[in-house]
């Protein structure tokens, strides 16, 4: 199990990485067609739009494993040692839930959705679903991460 989280978390980073150097080629493209040729591209701003959308979807999910997203533990912090491992349990079935009904549930029905319908992005033609499709994903990805985490603290393998 170990090896294939490495390799999700591997595959993961490499992603992000690409799709952040992609961004950074598609926007100095954009600024550099705009006011050296003078005939801006068509295509980069909403390649960038769509690239940003990825990143920060991916990226929430990538935050999540990392354990790099935004979290209030002062409150955990505070409570008694043996309602701590409770709080934490009940913290990532809380995510767990929203992760799975909500993004993954929620994400492939407005992919499924927008795909029936073939709605297509203005300038390069993309159908939306795959543009959404990033939604369940990270949030398959969430409900992984959640459900390992949840063992982690249940095995008291180590510190959360």
């Amino acid at each position: 199990m170990n090896s294939l989280l490495s390799k999700i978390n591997h595959v993961l980073e490499k992603l992000l990485m690409l799709m952040m150097l992609a961004i950074v080629v598609t926007v100095s493209w954009q600024v550099f067609s705009r006011f050296i040729l003078g005939s801006p591209s068509s295509y980069t701003e909403e390649l960038s739009r769509y690239l940003l959308i990825w990143i920060g979807v991916l990226g929430a999910a990538y935050a999540y494993k990392t354990k790099a997203h935004l979290g209030l533990d002062l409150f955990v912090e505070k409570l008694p040692a043996e309602l701590k491992n409770y709080a934490l349990v009940l913290i990532e079935i809380l995510v767990l839930l929203f992760a799975t009904l909500v993004m993954v549930y929620g994400g492939l029905s407005l992919m499924i959705l927008t795909l029936e319908l073939k709605q297509t992005s203005a300038a390069l033609g993309l159908q939306m679903g795959w543009v959404y499709s990033v939604i369940p994903l990270s949030g398959m990805l969430i409900t992984l991460f959640a459900a390992l985490n949840i063992r982690t603290i249940l095995t008291n393998k180590e510190s959360i």
